[in-house]
């Protein structure tokens, strides 16, 4: 038995006769009569008493109505479900953010756009600082990540950059360097730092560490935070000053103030969109596809 033939049925009960419904459905008389047989003979019931006033439904012709009407509406449901899930309309997506981008105007935007677009897609956005993100993608027990990566780090992964980041001191503001900002490095030899563990983001780490090595620059170290809010807090505390990038100024800290400096704004730390190749999920491809449609404008 074919939906097809289900719905034949179903259209010749609505019109009243074979030949209302071969009109109606766009279905050669002949044929539409010889699929109700081919019907009636896997059943292996009449459906239909023939008569010289035209048809009318047997006994089980009549049960069969209201199972055929069931059977076609969920097709067509589990048909719609599988074509929106298809296309990304429905589903999941699990996105991790690091928590410095994530209070971005341009990641807010992103989101806001996501969810108006795809509003039943059931989202769920995670803070997360890179090193973890890319633990988890490689896992895959995340869908995606915006996160710092490094082509070293790209088996298995696939991504796109989003944007460049560059570098900032953040200070006390009521330091001598926030009224007297220094203009190199080497100025702040002897001032004492907060800084992350190389684990929560090794790409940042590297590149930055790297960079300071060509300017033979060495930080005094005397506390460690687990990320960028705890060490800014830590800044705000009057505990050291640190070294941040430039998206930490969507959250201002309070007591903080971010200076630039140019040898800090020749670090560049690239963000990416970064996926596991052999996700496939239409939720993702819809995600990396508005992250193009950003960058193209």
């Amino acid at each position: 038995m074919e939906f097809r033939q289900l719905r034949y049925f179903l259209a010749i009960v609505e019109a009243g006769s074979v030949s209302a419904a071969s009109r109606r459905i766009h279905i050669a008389q002949p044929a539409l009569t010889r699929q109700m047989r081919l019907l009636e003979e896997e059943l292996e019931i009449k459906l239909f008493e023939r008569h010289a006033r035209g048809i009318s439904l047997t006994m089980a012709g009549r049960s069969l109505v209201e199972y055929a009407e069931e059977l076609v509406a969920r097709h067509d449901e589990l048909k719609g479900r599988l074509a929106a899930l298809g296309h990304g309309m429905t589903g999941r997506l699990n996105l991790a953010v690091t928590v410095t981008h994530l209070w971005m105007p341009q990641v807010s935007a992103l989101l806001r756009e996501y969810r108006q677009r795809y509003p039943s897609v059931a989202m769920e956005v995670t803070p997360l600082l890179s090193g973890p993100q890319l633990e988890r993608l490689r896992e895959g027990t995340l869908d995606a990540g915006l996160l710092y990566l490094d082509r070293d780090d790209t088996v298995e992964i696939t991504s796109m950059k989003v944007r460049d980041d560059k570098l900032l001191l953040a200070v006390p503001a009521d330091s001598h360097w926030a009224s007297n900002p220094p203009q190199r490095l080497s100025e702040l030899e002897h001032t004492d730092f907060v800084w992350a563990f190389r684990h929560i983001s090794p790409e940042y780490h590297d590149r930055m560490t790297q960079h300071f090595r060509r300017l033979n620059f060495h930080p005094r170290v005397v506390q460690y935070g687990a990320d960028n809010i705890a060490i800014l807090s830590m800044v705000s505390a009057g505990l050291g000053i640190t070294i941040v990038p430039d998206s930490a100024c969507a959250n201002p800290m309070p007591s903080v103030v971010f200076l630039r400096m140019e040898e800090l704004e020749q670090c560049i730390m690239p963000l990416h969109l970064a996926w596991r190749e052999d996700n496939d999920s239409p939720t993702v491809a819809n995600l990396g596809g508005l992250v193009r449609e950003h960058l193209e404008t």
